[in-house]
């Protein structure tokens, strides 16, 4: 049995995949025939089928997760050619995407014909506020409409920043209903979300969504300064992970050892592998000088966030 997970929202993607193996280990107690495959970029075809075609000593259907296989050429030719063999196994294979897939490729295409796919792409509007709505229910938490359009607006579409707010106003408010002062007090704009995505994408090379986003808060109105106080905050937060990775410091150790929320590790820890320690310094004290050029009227802030995109 072949299935595939892909989408912009990775969130439920993942829910997605971590209910599959919920049940899977709820009917197969042994646990030993869950296989991870981690690096799709990599892993060799062979290696793969060998798993498929292993004998079970337990008589178990196997649960096969591999994950970002879309960048591995070799592998999806290898894959397509063994295709109806795979489909036709008893066994759960699970392609895994924690982003889009490329649906031009005769891969996606062959997937949707002979597995059980489902994409999971970003909620918007009434049907954002609808899982927002959900989630604080599980919480045994109250948001009045005017909160729960107001949360919704405010924070984007990223259901893992979502995701900690609600967690955040249902402690905060236990046993009363959660008001529109309530969100505004306890949450932070979406513009914070949008500026790691511009990291994200400086780190990936692409100047072109990085300028994006940033000119879309321009656009708004919102201050070019406060915007690059925000990059200034996440390059700060890379620097000190940085240094704590490559001293070993063990993840778990992280959070103490840094000083930062256990969720901004989390979420920021993983973009380290992106930068070099140099490359980090040296984009830092750009934004140091960049900061003082404005202030002393050297330069505007629009421009110098343009410049600074360019030059990284």
């Amino acid at each position: 049995m072949l299935y595939f997970l892909a989408g912009e929202d990775s969130y439920r993607s993942k829910n997605k995949l971590e209910e599959i193996i919920e049940e899977y280990k709820r009917v197969h107690k042994s646990g030993l025939n869950l296989i991870y495959i981690n690096n799709g970029n990599e892993v060799d075809f062979d290696d793969f089928y060998g798993k498929i075609k292993a004998v079970s000593m337990f008589a178990e259907k196997k649960l096969i997760i591999i994950k970002d296989v879309f960048s591995n050429a070799k592998f999806q030719e290898d894959f397509l050619e063994n295709i109806k063999k795979i489909s036709g196994t008893e066994d759960i294979i699970i392609i895994y995407e924690n982003k889009p897939a490329d649906k031009r490729t005769k891969f996606f295409k062959v997937l949707q014909k002979y597995g059980k796919c489902q994409e999971f792409g970003t909620l918007k509007g009434a049907s954002l506020e609808k899982w927002i709505s959900t989630e604080f229910k599980k919480n045994k938490a109250k948001i009045d409409d005017e909160a729960l359009k107001f949360l919704s607006a405010r924070s984007g579409n990223n259901l893992w920043e979502i995701t900690n707010e609600i967690n955040k106003l249902s402690n905060y408010k236990v046993g009363s209903t959660i008001k529109k002062e309530d969100v505004d007090l306890m949450t932070r704009p979406a513009v914070e979300n949008d500026i790691f995505k511009t990291i994200e994408a400086l780190a990936a090379k692409d100047k072109k969504q990085a300028l994006s986003l940033v000119y879309k808060h321009l656009e708004k109105g919102d201050s070019p300064l406060y915007l690059l106080s925000m990059i200034s905050y996440q390059f700060k937060n890379l620097l000190i992970l940085k240094e704590l990775q490559d001293a070993r410091v063990p993840y778990g150790a992280i959070a103490k050892k840094s000083g930062l929320h256990p969720f901004v590790v989390q979420k920021t820890a993983y973009m380290c592998n992106r930068f070099s320690m140099q490359d980090l310094k040296k984009i830092y004290l750009k934004i140091f000088q960049i900061d003082s050029d404005i202030k002393t009227g050297k330069i505007d802030a629009e421009t110098a966030l343009d410049l600074f995109i360019a030059e990284v």
